[in-house]
């Protein structure tokens, strides 16, 4: 018996620990890359499969060794077993996320010991690809493994700042390209490579979410770890008809595959046929014709294709993923008023007299008593509003800057930085009632895309303006016996404020992942859409509409297959709690019970409720028993009714089909 183990370095050397939350919006530790060592010697792939002694290799001493167990099998079985995958861990098919290090070592430890190496370190190609700012990258890193063309000059490629996910996009580009050429680089120094004046080499058609599997421990590994699972038996070499269906099978396996941590698809895998452990696995599941596709739900066979029939291929694949996730019960029914309503975000767009909201602000600055710890002095700060942020926000939003149809300007990484501090300060400082003029600048900014993605990146800051003006009006709320009486000018635009935040789908996403910020956001609803003024439960309505529309979409989105949410690598694991929903829904249904003059809230709501449960995957457990114990239909349907909301009832044709819909068809 001879022990295994796993080298684990980080590619990043620490960068991406130190940098991985304020890009990605989730923390990642290392960018993994891994060796066996096994019979006195490191094995690892890069330039094709290379031997060094252990901790020899230019990525010197590894950060963590795992021990993976014992193995009974002797050196020449494993040397033999090398030589056989050699054909397959080129340098030609390497891809940094695709079929890589940790790709070779985890078939290495299934053959060995019939483990797999750590989930945290196979599964970290698919958490950073879920993250938007991966989902961006994903075509820089694509680039840097495609066969460049004949005689064409290579390209540098960089990631687009459009993304909004790093004020330095240059350096994301810079740090992959480091990264790549140490995974690649041979034990032997190459310098030339390094440097990269050596092009990284790979397939001209990447295989995406394709898994190979190489022996029979990877591939029951691969059973174990996927609720569905495609396995593709070929030999492209001597088979034409499995050249001829490999594309397709590739393209199905990008479009049908697993595309984000946790998410609906299914793992597609291929076993070579063309080499002895790809025909011993063959042989243990009788294969005997080219191609051969197997079909596995919960690490069962559940039926087998032969030939290199397309349409009957896709069937089968959809076939699978229909049992693996069957629709929520909730699809089958006819919701023509739900699913008229429009999921846009509602926004207050409305421009203020900016020099009115600076002098009102400017007043209130002059009026506070200063500490004498604060960062910045009155004058300082009015100086900047005055020379930087407001000019900024006339030049954006100014009527006649918009009516011209001309480019607007987007604020900069630096003048949003110096704004936030400003902030800060001024939280710290003023009062609720005194800040309002403040949250009705940063509201407007709010629509501005590039506000919106540099949100994003720092909303766990400590100087984040949402998240400070969230403390302080949850603290005042708290504080308030009434908590209706907090400042009416300053909970209305700040609602407002949150409303708008919602028209960046990047920044809405971590509202609502973030659990403080969550936290915090449903506090400030819950209690201002009981709110005593009929303008600020509007409000709190139209916030209450797009949080749960944007839930709604991410659903949607997961039962189509869309998880890659229109390029933005949004997905809805990280919102799904089954407390919050269940606080929202009564919330929502008490507000409606209690609103009997304002038609516009009623709508807002109850739009709300039928987002929320229309494809919820709580109704059964949670939902449908809460509707029942608040009756929700009779509070519903008492809208309709004389004195329910207006003398004569909700009037608007729509507004009461919605009515009718959501409390006959939704609730028990």
């Amino acid at each position: 018996m001879a022990p295994v183990q796993l080298y684990v370095y980080d590619l990043s050397n620490g960068l991406a620990k130190q940098l991985s939350m304020a890009w990605t919006g989730r923390q990642i530790d290392g960018i993994w890359h891994t060796s066996i060592v096994v019979f006195g010697k490191e094995v690892f792939y890069g330039q094709g499969i290379n031997i060094t002694a252990p901790g020899k290799s230019h990525h010197g001493q590894p950060l963590q060794i795992v021990d993976l167990g014992e193995t009974s099998i002797d050196e020449d079985t494993f040397n033999e077993y090398l030589d056989d995958i050699k054909s397959q861990y080129t340098a030609e098919n390497y891809h940094l996320l695709d079929f890589n290090c940790n790709s070779f070592t985890n078939d290495c430890a299934g053959f060995l010991t019939g483990n797999a190496i750590p989930d945290y370190i196979k599964d970290l190609p698919t958490d950073f690809l879920s993250t938007p700012f991966g989902a961006a990258l994903r075509p820089t890193i694509d680039a840097m493994y495609r066969q460049p063309t004949p005689g064409a000059t290579p390209q540098s490629h960089t990631p687009a700042p459009s993304s909004g996910q790093t004020s330095n996009p240059a350096l994301a580009a810079s740090l992959l390209q480091a990264v790549a050429a140490q995974a690649q680089q041979r034990n032997s120094s190459s310098s030339a490579a390094m440097n990269g004046q050596t092009p990284l080499r790979a397939t001209e058609s990447l295989t995406g979410a394709l898994h190979p599997c190489t022996n029979s421990a990877s591939f029951q590994s691969l059973l174990r770890t996927h609720k569905a699972v495609v396995a593709c038996f070929s030999n492209i070499i001597t088979c034409p008809p499995c050249r001829t269906i490999a594309p397709i099978y590739e393209q199905l396996a990008q479009e049908k595959g697993i595309k984000t941590a946790g998410g609906r698809g299914a793992a597609f895998t291929k076993i070579d046929l063309s080499v002895s452990s790809g025909q011993a696995l063959g042989a243990e599941w009788g294969v005997r014709v080219m191609p051969t596709f197997m079909f596995f739900l919960d690490g069962k066979k559940i039926s087998e294709m032969k030939g290199a029939d397309a349409n009957e291929l896709r069937t089968q694949v959809d076939l699978l993923l229909f049992q693996a996730y069957p629709p929520h019960p909730h699809t089958s029914l006819s919701l023509p008023a739900m699913q008229a309503l429009s999921l846009s975000p509602i926004l207050f767009s409305q421009v203020p007299a900016l020099d009115t909201v600076f002098s009102k602000l400017s007043s209130f600055i002059d009026s506070a008593t200063w500490p004498s710890t604060a960062s910045q002095s009155q004058s300082e700060i009015k100086q900047v509003l005055s020379s930087s942020i407001v000019p900024y926000l006339k030049s954006r939003f100014a009527p006649v800057q918009r009516a011209n149809g001309t480019t607007l300007p987007s604020a900069s990484s630096a003048l949003l930085t110096t704004w936030a501090q400003i902030t800060f300060t001024l939280t710290s400082v003023l009062p609720p009632e005194s800040l309002f003029p403040v949250v009705d600048m940063w509201r407007l900014a709010m629509l501005d895309p590039a506000v919106g993605a540099w949100y994003s990146t720092v909303l766990s800051s400590p100087t984040n303006p949402i998240s400070l003006l969230l403390s302080k009006t949850t603290a005042s709320l708290d504080s308030e016996s009434d908590s209706t009486t907090i400042s009416r000018p300053y909970i209305l635009t700040f609602l407002r404020l949150l409303c708008n935040a919602f028209s960046s789908p990047i920044l809405a996403s971590r509202l609502l992942v973030d659990p403080g910020t969550k936290s915090s956001l449903t506090t400030v609803l819950v209690k201002t859409v009981l709110h005593k003024d009929g303008t600020v439960r509007t409000a709190a309505a139209s916030l209450m509409f797009d949080v749960s529309s944007f839930v709604q979409k991410l659903r949607v989105d997961k039962v189509v297959g869309n998880t890659g949410n229109s390029g933005l690598g949004l997905d809805n694991d990280g919102l799904e709690e089954e407390d919050w929903e269940v606080e929202m829904v009564s919330a929502i249904v008490e507000a409606v019970g209690r609103e009997n003059g304002n038609e516009d809230v009623v709508h807002r709501l109850v739009a709300s409720l039928g987002c929320l449960l229309r494809l919820s995957p709580f109704y059964e457990s949670s939902e449908r028993p809460l509707l029942e114990i608040v009756q929700a239909k009779e509070v519903l349907k008492s809208k309709l009714v004389g004195g329910g909301c207006g003398e004569k009832g909700v009037g608007k044709k729509e507004v009461r089909k919605l009515i009718e819909e959501v409390a006959e068809k939704l609730c028990p």
